[in-house]
């Protein structure tokens, strides 16, 4: 197993046991692959929950950018659900994992079909 894979193993485990979620591995998988090379980096693949500028960033490069929703307070609302959820005193709150909880949020699997 390579890098990425150990790191999707680790986001399955987070969204099964932090989450409370039994995850799509194919779809964990694209949105992981999604994410790009910030997965290997310690600040970029996690999101700071607390930042409303990270939340921001959040909301306009991912949902409304990527997956083509148009900006409301619902997209707010959901970020912070998704952080809910994965436990706001969490310290790694991993992007994918966050991404792949908003991507079911919205139904959007559709994007990484």
């Amino acid at each position: 197993m390579g890098k990425r894979d150990d790191l999707i193993a680790k986001y399955a485990d987070d969204l099964k046991n932090k989450c409370g979620m039994t995850p799509d591995m194919d779809l964990l998988t694209k949105v992981t692959i999604g994410c790009g090379p910030a997965i290997y980096n310690d600040d970029a693949s996690t999101v700071a929950g607390s930042q409303e500028s990270e939340l921001e960033t959040v909301k306009e490069n991912f949902l409304m950018k990527k997956l083509g929703l148009a900006d409301s307070p619902a997209l707010m609302d959901a970020i912070n659900s998704v952080i809910e959820t994965y436990g706001r005193s969490e310290r790694n709150k991993y992007r994918a994992v966050v991404y792949y909880m908003l991507v079911k949020h919205f139904g959007k699997e559709s994007v990484y079909g």
